[in-house]
């Protein structure tokens, strides 16, 4: 009897080790698919990405809920008088209550943005430093984003436990965070992980002759829909190279001269690239106080990226037509700046030359040059653990994520399980 019982219990512990396992794997694999789209937003409107994801996962049981499969809805927003789309019908505080529907997450991670950016009520949100995700999460219990008491424990547990401050650090193009509290909570937290780190020192004699290229910014073209949408309260849409700008007219019912007008361009007969056609003309002053020069932009594709008018964007940094900024330059956009931003060295400047874009929410990832290693340097070929992140790693041997980045000739800031990496000591 005595022997059942002790496996019925081994039965039950396994069990509940196997669901906690598929939970993990399910939660991972939704902020695999869902992080771009948050830092993205984030660079867009100023909502933490890691506020974001960690509400997407709440809201949606990590993708798998009835609402989210069958309305795309990762956030629970009910429908409200203002809403005009699609609509389904859920329980939740009531029965069969109304949540928007839209056509893919990324609408509904835009429209999410837009919510939370266009209340009153979460206005106060904004005026918080974006690192401090206690205070968003409480904060937005406040404003009755949630009737769940636990609510804002609940988004603080899930940035903590999969380590989602990270992709806010990337939205604001920041290295390793320097808020001590949380850095020693991420520490604590591997120190009592129940898997070992596994790494092996290799000592060498001889001088590290691999080369090290520079690392190029890692940006994200915004996803934009296929319909009609709006940015900065103007009508626009996404048309892809070819398309005719008579056609844009007629479907539209808009004088073929105003198209040219509202989009700051000669006479043309088709789209020469893919890009942002305004159907209306955009406004005096952006949305966002500030933009960051990207890699490649010039001050026409600002100008069209934030549905401002180009003598406005001109006025405002005391700039001409021709000059153009330097990447990572912080560009007014609804005051005149204090002095002109910084000009390009010359039109060939490279993504290495970029500045960190710390500091700003509309910021994004660039990475400098380390110094190459000496023979002095001791190699660590270090494994990948689930759940660990280039920050984490960064701390754990007190190295910056930059070099990181250089010695493994990395993309992006993204890692994988049982990836190997380069540690130069």
């Amino acid at each position: 009897m005595q022997n059942v019982r002790n496996i019925l219990i081994f039965i039950f512990l396994f069990a509940g080790f196997a669901a906690r396992s598929q939970d993990e794997t399910v939660i991972q694999n939704y902020i695999s698919t869902y992080k771009d789209i948050a830092i993205a937003e984030m660079q867009r409107t100023g909502v933490p990405a890691a506020i974001k994801l960690a509400q997407g996962i709440h809201e949606t049981m990590a993708g798998t809920s009835d609402l989210v499969i069958k309305s795309n809805n990762h956030f629970g927003i009910k429908c409200k008088d203002t809403w005009k789309g699609e609509s389904v019908f859920h329980d939740d505080d009531l029965k069969g209550e109304c949540f928007r529907k839209y056509n893919s997450p990324a609408d509904s991670y835009r429209d999410h943005s837009d919510f939370l950016k266009g209340s009153p009520r979460y206005a106060p949100l904004f005026k918080l430093d974006p690192l401090n995700y206690s205070a968003w999460a409480y904060g937005l219990k406040k404003a009755g984003y949630a009737t769940n008491p636990r609510y804002p424990e609940i988004i603080i547990k899930l940035i903590e436990d999969y380590h989602l401050q990270d992709y806010t650090l990337i939205a604001m193009g920041k290295g390793p965070v320097k808020d001590e509290i949380l850095a020693q909570k991420t520490d604590e937290k591997k120190e009592t992980g129940t898997t070992a780190a596994v790494a092996a020192v290799v000592r060498t004699e001889e001088p590290v002759k691999a080369a090290l290229p520079a690392t190029r910014a890692v940006t994200k073209d915004p996803e934009y829909p296929l319909e009609e949408f709006k940015i900065n309260e103007t009508r626009v849409i996404y048309a892809k190279e070819g398309v005719s700008f008579l056609s844009i007219a007629q479907q539209y019912n808009i004088p073929l001269a105003r198209i040219f007008e509202f989009n700051d361009m000669k006479e043309r007969e088709v789209l020469e690239k893919d890009q942002l056609v305004y159907l209306q003309r955009k406004r005096k002053t952006g949305n966002n106080e500030f933009h960051i020069v990207r890699p490649e932009e010039t001050l026409y594709d600002i100008a069209q990226a934030e549905a401002i008018r180009i003598e406005s964007l001109l006025e405002y940094n005391q700039l001409q037509q021709d000059m153009r900024p330097a990447v990572g330059d912080r560009l007014y956009l609804r005051a005149k700046a204090p002095a002109r931003p910084e000009l390009a060295k010359n039109k060939n400047e490279t993504d290495s030359d970029a500045v960190a874009y710390a500091g700003n929410m509309k910021g994004i990832m660039t990475a400098s040059l380390p110094a190459t290693p000496n023979s002095t340097k001791e190699i660590i070929e270090y494994t990948v653990h689930p759940q660990e992140t280039i920050y984490s790693i960064s701390k754990k041997y007190n190295v910056k994520i930059d070099d990181l980045v250089q010695w493994n000739q990395l993309n992006s800031y993204d890692l994988k399980t049982g990836q190997q990496l380069k540690i130069y000591k």
